[in-house]
């Protein structure tokens, strides 16, 4: 089986044909969820929140078979993952994507966890501390993208189990939980 660094690529990887859509609708169904089970296990297992359309993006290439997606079947899977909810486009002329390898609500139920865990109920913390502090090492929210963690956070606010409230900077942003 072939490896991307620590990544098992799928089988389907080696097969030229994928790296073209397909026009009969059925194979290029099963091809774009094929795609997309790759590319948010990549994103997982790699920790990569943003793919850039223009960027050299690991998946896109296969050396070993001489193949790339062409612009038009990377849109065209990003935008599958956007329809799913597993993604959003960051800007208008969809040229960055946002990659929800967990959906914002599941995200903030691993907050919840984290904070039941750790004995942090009814205390304080900065938003950097959640994503690298000590207590998050070893845990999914180490390292998260910021963006994502914000939404999770203001989805958790909005059911009233926390308070977000600004410092003087971007850093200085704290979290009052109230699990």
């Amino acid at each position: 089986m072939q490896k991307l660094g620590d990544f098992k690529l799928p089988q389907f990887f080696n097969y030229p044909p994928y790296f073209t859509l397909q026009p009969v609708r059925e194979t290029r169904d099963k091809q774009v969820q094929l795609w997309k089970e790759m590319i948010l296990d990549y994103c997982r297992t790699q920790k990569i929140y943003v793919i850039g359309l223009e960027e050299d993006f690991p998946l896109f290439t296969n050396h070993v078979i001489e193949r790339s997606l062409s612009h038009e079947a990377r849109q065209a899977f990003l935008s599958a993952l956007v329809s799913d909810g597993r993604a959003e486009w960051m800007d208008k002329s969809h040229r960055k994507c946002l990659i929800l390898w967990h959906r914002v609500q599941d995200w903030a139920d691993l907050i919840l966890h984290f904070v039941k865990e750790n004995g942090l109920e009814d205390s304080v913390m900065t938003v950097e501390e959640i994503r690298s502090g000590i207590e998050s090492r070893g845990t999914e929210l180490h390292g998260m993208d910021r963006t994502v963690l914000m939404r999770a956070l203001k989805l958790l606010e909005h059911k009233g189990k926390l308070a977000i409230f600004k410092g003087t900077s971007a850093d200085d942003e704290g979290v009052k939980f109230s699990v």
